[in-house]
């Protein structure tokens, strides 16, 4: 399987907070984050029957496919960071249905259609870009009947959010938080990184131009999601 390669060399994920520094992230010790981490895998997991194949973009090391191991026929992640894959073969060491590939979402062909294609844990600001065309790249990723999911912050998980980039700040895994350039969803630091949010209104809009069946929803108050449904043929 062959998904092509990237031609980005300046990014945060890639350079920064990629293999054992992004497991770190998520060793967190703040329960509301844990809630909110765990309510996002529930969520995709009560939507998948066992038999479905399963793309995630920016997957890291793999810290979703191996929680949905157990839930899917086959799992396949794309990720940026060559050391986050690497990092992730000994992570997924005990999911043989789970692989991942080093690509990016922007560049990558479709070479093969998936049953759902899941962007979550704020994945469309992870991989930056147009928003729209890595949308409508997940949809003609879809096969028939298929599902793609996307979630961000809800907006009043805010105080949360910010308490958890403080605690990776407090561990070096990136800059101090910039309190005063942060606001309205988008949170700044101080060495550069940026992390934005897609609001309600914004995931309408981008179900709107993916041409697709949709529906926008909270989970757990922390997260929402875009869900879009392809019906009829791929092509």
């Amino acid at each position: 399987m062959s998904f092509g390669g990237s031609n980005v060399t300046d990014h945060y994920y890639d350079s920064n907070l990629h293999s054992m520094n992004l497991h770190e992230v998520y060793e967190t010790k703040i329960p509301r984050i844990e809630r909110y981490l765990d309510a996002e895998i529930e969520f995709v997991r009560g939507q998948l029957s066992g038999s479905e194949r399963v793309l995630e973009i920016a997957a890291g090391y793999g810290r979703i496919l191996r929680a949905l191991s157990a839930n899917a026929a086959s799992l396949v992640g794309v990720e940026l960071s060559p050391d986050s894959v690497t990092y992730g073969a000994e992570y997924l060491k005990d999911a043989p249905n789970c692989s991942l590939r080093v690509a990016d979402v922007h560049t990558m062909p479709v070479s093969e259609t998936f049953d759902v294609v899941l962007a979550l844990q704020n994945a469309l600001s992870a991989v930056k870009g147009d928003a729209v065309a890595v949308v409508k790249k997940c949809v003609a990723m879809l096969g028939e009947n298929g599902r793609a999911y996307f979630s961000s912050y809800a907006e009043n998980f805010w105080e949360h959010r910010l308490a958890w980039f403080d605690e990776q700040a407090a561990k070096g895994l990136l800059g101090e938080v910039d309190r005063e350039r942060s606001r309205d969803g988008v949170l700044v630091c101080k060495d550069g990184f940026t992390a934005t949010t897609f609001r309600r209104s914004d995931f309408e809009a981008l179900g709107d131009a993916s041409g697709c069946d949709y529906r926008v929803t909270e989970v757990d108050g922390s997260s929402i999601f875009l869900i879009l449904y392809k019906r009829g043929k791929s092509v």
